[in-house]
């Protein structure tokens, strides 16, 4: 298997995504340049482990359904290569996390933990959103802890970081229901379905936006501003086409992740 479709399989653009986003809230909360780099190391190491088993897992799936975007549905030869890749950056991951030492080490040991149990075998069952919800929670709780101190971050905080991986989950699933239902998966937005799917996702996306306004006290141009944009997102996605609806609430998860990372100093 070649090293570019390797790096394909690892989900790049999440990965880098999810990264990101933990490089921000680490500037957010005051970490040093040297402890930023080493939050986000830790964090892409844990992306290629759980990005890589994911598609090992889903290999013969993805074949049955054809899926051109997903280097193992044309080539289940490599499927081995990406297993152990997979291990290979859990391993890391986990000496990432005995760096860390305590409590911040531990807290990232959850979080990748969650990510895989939704891996398997939570994927495929009503719980599916689950991992979601306590990966990104410990996320922030692993950034927070990581400072000097080990302090706590706000509760606020942490349950807006809950409730927009949740709206994540259920947005990232709705262009792929109808392969999933194919081959039999049925986690949670496959049994909701498309419409059903965003509207769950609109009330976790209002309510994120409501508890980190509420949480940061941003000034009030601010915060009126961010609750306006994401109610009118909100109703038109009520009201238009799956397709529009579903590009309206990624930009109402975009307001709340922009409001999540600012509220990181706080």
């Amino acid at each position: 298997m070649s090293p570019l479709r390797l790096l394909r399989a690892c989900h790049p653009l999440p990965a880098l995504a999810v990264t990101v986003f933990g490089g921000l809230l680490a500037v957010g909360m005051g970490h040093t340049p040297a402890g930023v780099a080493a939050v986000m190391a830790t964090v892409a190491l844990s992306q290629l482990s759980v990005g890589w088993a994911n598609d090992a897992i889903d290999a013969a799936r993805d074949a049955a359904v054809g899926r051109a975007d997903k280097p193992l549905a044309g080539d289940l030869a490599g499927r081995r290569t990406v297993a152990v890749a997979a291990v290979a950056a859990a391993a890391a991951t986990g000496a990432a996390c005995l760096w860390w030492g305590w409590p911040a080490g531990a807290w990232f040991a959850v979080a990748v933990l969650s990510a895989h149990l939704y891996n398997w075998p939570l994927k495929a069952t009503v719980w599916s959103i689950v991992p979601y919800l306590v990966s990104f929670a410990c996320l922030v709780i692993f950034v927070s802890t990581a400072l000097p101190g080990a302090p706590f971050p706000p509760g606020w905080l942490v349950a807006a970081a809950a409730l927009l991986a949740g709206a994540a989950h259920l947005l990232n699933a709705v262009p792929d229901l109808a392969d999933d239902a194919a081959t039999g998966v049925r986690g949670l937005p496959q049994r909701l379905g498309a419409r059903r799917s965003l509207a769950a996702a609109s009330g976790l996306l209002l309510a994120a936006t409501l508890t980190l306004l509420a949480g940061a006290r941003p000034p009030l141009w601010a915060g009126a501003g961010a609750l306006l944009t994401a109610v009118v997102l909100i109703v038109v996605g009520w009201y238009a086409a799956p397709r529009a609806a579903f590009r309206a609430l990624l930009a109402v998860a975009a307001v709340d992740l922009a409001l999540l990372v600012l509220s990181g100093a706080l």
